[in-house]
């Protein structure tokens, strides 16, 4: 099975550390982020991975080369010239998921106790075009499902503004928040054949929602955390010490 990890932010939230160092290697409980994701995407059963980088790039690609890539094949998409939002790094890596299967996309900054196999047999299961891993917490922007946990919007609720742009009422909707990790359908490269290189994935399931089938996955008992801010690192080391590998 295959899987990409975002890695190549700036983790502006970060600094000071990361003026010195990527996101992706931010150590939590003596491990790089990075190396939390590989191994709990490597335990369940992903034995391929493409890494992309922009902020320090050559510090990833040497952490990698320095742990044998942790036995598994690891590519790298080199995104140091330009950074191509989310959307746009997946397009730029698509030559690495050319065996037509779907494929699982972490973000680095997310730890969590979610079964990723599971996940990824769900979508297996189900066949959409992407599978979205969402939870009820707190933020102020929300994705939009109907009752049988199909996407068909989103909304910022400090701003009042709603994707699509026409989309007039969330009565009737849940809302639920995006967790940084989902599974996707190759054909999206079909999909992004036309568009500009640089594009958010979330505009793009919200821009195909209504043609294609995009589906909301409330992983039971499901807990997480964002480590994007300095003022949860403490609170980061307690998860990883207290959350077993599923």
């Amino acid at each position: 099975m295959k899987a990409m990890i975002f890695a190549a932010g700036l983790g502006t939230r970060l600094k000071p550390m990361t003026d010195t160092i990527p996101k992706a290697l931010v150590p939590i409980a003596g491990k790089p982020l990075l190396e939390h994701v590989i191994l709990r995407l490597k335990e369940a059963g992903f034995n391929e991975i493409i890494v992309n980088v922009h902020h320090f790039p050559d510090q990833i690609i040497d952490f990698l080369k320095q742990n044998s890539n942790f036995g598994i094949r690891i590519e790298i998409s080199d995104e140091r010239d330009v950074l191509l939002d989310t959307g746009g790094a997946i397009r730029k890596a698509a030559w690495f998921f050319d065996d037509g299967k779907p494929f699982l996309v972490h973000n680095v900054d997310i730890l969590s106790n979610l079964n990723l196999g599971d996940l990824y047999h769900q979508h297996l299961t189900t066949n959409p075009l992407a599978t979205l891993v969402v939870s009820e917490r707190d933020t102020f922007r929300y994705l939009l499902f109907n009752e049988d946990n199909r996407l068909c919007g989103w909304i910022n609720e400090k701003t009042g503004e709603t994707k699509p742009v026409k989309f007039e009422t969330i009565s009737g909707f849940n809302k639920l928040a995006f967790a940084g990790i989902q599974v996707l359908s190759p054909n999206v490269f079909e999909l992004m054949e036309n568009l500009q290189p640089k594009f958010p994935i979330m505009d793009f399931y919200l821009s195909n929602a209504q043609q294609h089938i995009i589906n909301g996955y409330i992983p039971t008992d499901f807990r997480m955390m964002d480590v994007g801010k300095l003022n949860v690192l403490d609170e980061a080391e307690k998860f990883v010490r207290v959350t077993p590998n599923p």
